[in-house]
């Protein structure tokens, strides 16, 4: 069958034209649909199996088991004694895998075994704080701080997947009893610097002793000034004992009265006045 005179495709060539086209373009589109389902297949497959997508353009992860950051989801509240004010607890667990999981993997067990390791804190916190009055949040710190120590690791299994949980917790006081604390914590930060205070004075005092017998050393022979001596070094001697005193009692306060300043020898004295 030949074209018609204006150089034209007869209809019948027209027709077979457009079936070659159609079965063309079917053929094309199959051929990319099934690369595309085989790419996805791989995709697939290859996060079932914890790998890497072939040919996949993400950046290679770190070396090293990946290790997730969580926070519990509110304050955990203990008890404290009388169970009238409570305790709250600001946790945080460090969670990883001796297993190469990617990170949304590892997500899901995390999300899994959250709940388990904020109980075993809770039960934790409980035992500690159950006798602490309800003032003393630094005291409940460092005892919850002691037993994690003691058990720094947690493990958490399912199935052939391991998880290891690093726990770590920071104590707030219950906000109703602040405003009770409050005149007492401005009374002990007054006493503080007064205790400062009077180290300082006593201190500046012990050198000013020193420096004066150093001086009169280079007079013995002056039977006034040779006296003098002695009661400076007994009077140096009492103020380092009083400054001893001094410190000891503030490293173990007690209800005892406050130790007496002793008398210091001053540079007016050695005039014989």
């Amino acid at each position: 069958m030949t074209d018609a005179p204006d150089g034209r495709p007869r209809p019948a060539n027209q027709s077979r034209h457009r079936g070659v086209r159609g079965l063309t373009i079917a053929r094309d589109a199959a051929v990319q649909g099934w690369r595309w389902w085989a790419r996805s297949w791989d995709r697939l497959v290859a996060a079932l199996q914890d790998e890497a997508p072939v040919g996949s353009a993400a950046p290679p992860s770190p070396s090293g088991p990946l290790v997730e950051q969580r926070d519990a989801p509110r304050l955990i509240a203990v008890p404290a004694r009388g169970y009238v004010y409570s305790f709250y607890i600001r946790a945080t667990f460090a969670w990883s895998s001796p297993a190469s999981l990617r990170s949304e993997v590892l997500s899901w067990y995390v999300q899994y075994f959250q709940p388990n390791a904020v109980q075993r804190l809770t039960r934790l916190a409980a035992d500690a704080a159950r006798d602490l009055p309800p003032h003393r949040a630094g005291d409940l710190e460092v005892a919850l701080q002691r037993a994690l120590a003691e058990d720094p690791v947690w493990h958490y299994q399912r199935g052939d997947i391991t998880l290891t949980c690093h726990p770590d917790a920071a104590v707030r006081l219950d906000e109703r009893i602040l405003p009770a604390l409050q005149p007492h914590v401005d009374r002990l930060v007054k006493l503080e610097y007064q205790f400062d205070e009077q180290i300082r004075k006593a201190r500046y005092a012990e050198e000013l002793s020193r420096r004066w017998t150093a001086i009169l050393d280079d007079h013995t022979d002056d039977d006034d000034l040779a006296d003098a001596r002695d009661h400076m070094l007994t009077a140096q001697r009492e103020a380092a004992r009083w400054i001893a005193d001094l410190l000891h009692r503030h490293a173990n306060p007690s209800r005892d009265p406050t130790v007496q300043v002793p008398q210091q020898a001053s540079p007016r004295s050695l005039d014989g006045e």
